[in-house]
């Protein structure tokens, strides 16, 4: 069967240093943020050329952690795309503040910055946008909008780390960089994804990055001293060893996702069943998922097919977030997400990772079309 991903073939490349590393975390017993863990933040700072990284538990503490230190109150609203995995929104009801949803680019995928600004009310304090499957959001339109309203911006990055956004003036940031916190997840399948869970919140702003710190254990600066309400979320150090094993190889492994993805868009071209992917403008893409529309195709045929073919295939996602039982609670228009609507019932995802031959891609695409045309 051709997997979603590959994490076995990618570990064998690596295995020395990984297998290595944490027999080394056993031997000295530095389970809890030890010097791995240090060394992986500071590597991981360089690498995004950001003046802060604050390791946790996952991506969906990272993202609660960040709502938590801008010190917002129940009832503050904060806006963020109805077409994402539900982490980035629940984070936001967990707080008791108001998850605003609003639509995404139809091609893209990304939230649409004309949207987020039709949605701010006086009540709303900040906006997650959500650089989806690879790709930045358009966050020179988002970093303008926040800050002629006042508002701060959490990127969810957790599927584009190591994606750069291009702003007008040339200025290059990568992902998770550019709004006032930046929050990863390192699930096993993520670009850079560890062999549990895992996750961190990037900044460039020092008494959030203090804030954050304290935060994440549970509210200390000072042992034994809590200076606010804080949580239990960190990094484990054998975690940390997989993640410095795999850091100088991300750009690498980015560029074999883009590889993959350069075949399956020729392949697909000149089928008109099959709308590729859109590359966003400003961003390169680091594809954590090759999702493409399908039109006027049974979806559920398709993937039965492929997977008699020995191919894994995928939705996401199949819900809209206003339309999951979790979030009926709050009210929504049901004719504001015509994009998102049409993206549940129309996209599929193929095998996506950093292992991927050209016979594997060629059997892949061989079989869509198989049954596409």
């Amino acid at each position: 069967m051709i997997q979603m991903v590959d994490l076995k073939s990618q570990y064998l490349k690596i295995k020395d240093e990984i297998d290595s590393g944490i027999a080394r975390v056993i031997e000295n017993t530095e389970f809890i943020n030890g010097q791995d863990v240090k060394d992986f933040r500071t590597e991981l700072a360089s690498y995004l050329n950001v003046g802060n990284v604050i390791t946790c538990g996952n991506g969906t503490d990272a993202l609660q952690i960040a709502l938590m230190a801008l010190g917002l109150k129940p009832g503050d609203e904060v806006i963020s795309a109805d077409f994402t995995f539900i982490a980035t929104v629940e984070t936001i009801a967990l707080l008791q503040l108001k998850p605003v949803m609003v639509d995404v680019d139809p091609e893209t995928y990304l939230i649409n910055p004309d949207e987020i600004e039709k949605a701010i009310t006086p009540r709303t304090k900040a906006i997650i946008p959500v650089h989806l499957f690879g790709q930045c959001a358009d966050m020179e339109r988002i970093m303008d909008i926040a800050k002629r309203h006042n508002l701060y911006v959490i990127e969810d990055t957790a599927q584009a780390i190591g994606s750069d956004y291009h702003f007008s003036d040339g200025t290059v940031k990568k992902a998770g960089t550019i709004g006032h916190i930046g929050c990863t997840s390192f699930f096993p399948s993520k670009n850079l994804g560890c062999y549990g869970d895992g996750g961190a919140i990037f900044t460039n702003d020092a008494e959030l990055a203090e804030k954050i710190s304290s935060i994440v254990n549970h509210g200390m600066k000072v042992r034994y001293h809590h200076d606010r309400i804080g949580v239990n979320s960190r990094l484990d150090t054998i975690q940390a060893v997989v993640l410095r094993a795999k850091l100088p190889h991300l750009d690498e492994y980015n560029n074999a996702r883009r590889t993959a993805a350069d075949y399956y868009d020729k392949a697909f071209a000149n089928c008109h069943k099959i709308s590729t992917p859109k590359r966003a403008q400003n961003t390169t893409h680091t594809f954590h998922q090759y999702v493409m529309r399908l039109n006027g195709v049974d979806r559920t045929a398709l993937m039965e097919h492929l997977k008699a073919k020995g191919v894994a295939s995928a939705v996401y996602y199949p819900i809209p977030l206003h339309k999951q039982k979790a979030f009926q609670g709050f009210e929504y228009n049901p004719n504001a997400f015509p994009n998102t609507d049409k993206l549940c019932e129309s996209v599929i995802a193929l095998p996506m990772n950093t292992e991927l031959s050209k016979e594997t891609l060629k059997y892949i695409t061989d079989s869509v079309l198989e049954f596409v045309r």
